[in-house]
């Protein structure tokens, strides 16, 4: 099953601090297709909390969960499982 929209925003939240956090000095060496892996987790969570910020806004301007399940390839339901619960407003 899918992790939580919240659980993506989480770990990408940690990954980006051990990027801030980083000394050369104490580094080791990582695999190119692990720094990849790395980076395209953090790129998937900054889509995932841009799709969330444009709900949100399309929510605050009256869109249905339907319209807004049909742009992004859910039903309705789906869409407002999925974000109506990070949103606070189902």
């Amino acid at each position: 099953m899918p992790r939580s929209i919240q659980e993506i925003l989480d770990h990408a939240e940690e990954l980006s601090q051990q990027f801030e956090d980083f000394d050369s000095d104490k580094a080791t060496e990582i695999p190119l297709e692990e720094y990849l892996l790395q980076r395209a987790v953090v790129t998937r969570a900054r889509s995932e909390q841009q799709l969330l910020d444009a709900v949100a806004k399309a929510r605050a301007a009256g869109l249905s969960w339907q319209k807004i399940g049909k742009f992004i390839g859910t039903s309705a339901q789906a869409a407002q499982q999925r974000y109506g619960t990070v949103l606070g407003a189902a």
